[in-house]
């Protein structure tokens, strides 16, 4: 089973996570021997947090109460309070994810505090631009590395830039193994495209009974 953690702090961009936590907290598109998936909002205290769109969200647990396991994964989502000094504990803990060889999947200004920590200065990554990170990280030298795409998937690290959200899903789900190839493809493409063909394709990829 995948333990999902979902740090959640104020001014959390809700459209960024949106995608990739309603398809693993739903299951909807999962293939038949799809691996469980458990969602866990984290944070560091149990003190309601306010997202960027107004949604309250009370933490499920703390920081220090995250299992760094080979099937967890840590999801850091884009916010305008990466700043604050109380984040060194999750950084620290992504550290401990990337260490052990367990998944880290950041978004637009967590990929900042990741390049705070030097996370980023030897692997591929993306994020708002180069000039981003180097403008909210001054100790980020990783340019070399800079992918300018909307998501890069590098081994256990998956980051992406503000614009990247749907990319960025497909390449956890992707990591996860949790939709079958064909399935994963059609419902890039639909929601990618708009375009309903891929609806159909998305359904049809479907074991019987289980559309919706």
């Amino acid at each position: 089973m995948f333990t999902i953690y979902v740090y959640v702090l104020d001014t959390l961009a809700d459209w960024e996570i949106g995608y990739v936590t309603a398809e693993l907290k739903s299951g909807r598109f999962f293939k038949e021997d799809a691996p469980s998936v458990s969602l866990k909002t984290v944070s560091d205290s149990k003190e309601p947090v306010h997202t960027m769109g107004g949604l309250t969200i009370v933490p499920d647990c703390l920081v220090e109460d995250i299992v760094v396991s080979k099937t967890s994964v840590l999801l850091l989502p884009g916010a305008n309070t990466w700043n604050a000094p109380s984040r060194g504990a999750i950084m620290k803990k992504a550290s401990e994810f990337l260490s052990f060889g367990a998944a880290v999947c950041a978004i637009c200004g967590a990929t900042a505090a990741l390049a705070g920590i030097g996370v980023l200065n030897q692997r591929p990554h993306t994020s708002n631009g180069p000039g981003f990170l180097e403008m909210i990280s001054p100790g980020y030298n990783g340019q070399s590395f800079y992918i300018d795409k909307p998501s890069v998937w590098d081994n256990n690290l998956i980051t992406a830039s503000s614009t990247g959200a749907l990319l960025w899903a497909r390449q956890i789900i992707a990591y996860l193994g949790v939709f079958q190839a064909d399935t994963l493809e059609a419902w890039y493409e639909y929601f990618n495209t708009g375009k309903p063909e891929y609806f159909f394709a998305l359904m049809q990829t479907l074991p019987s009974g289980t559309e919706s």
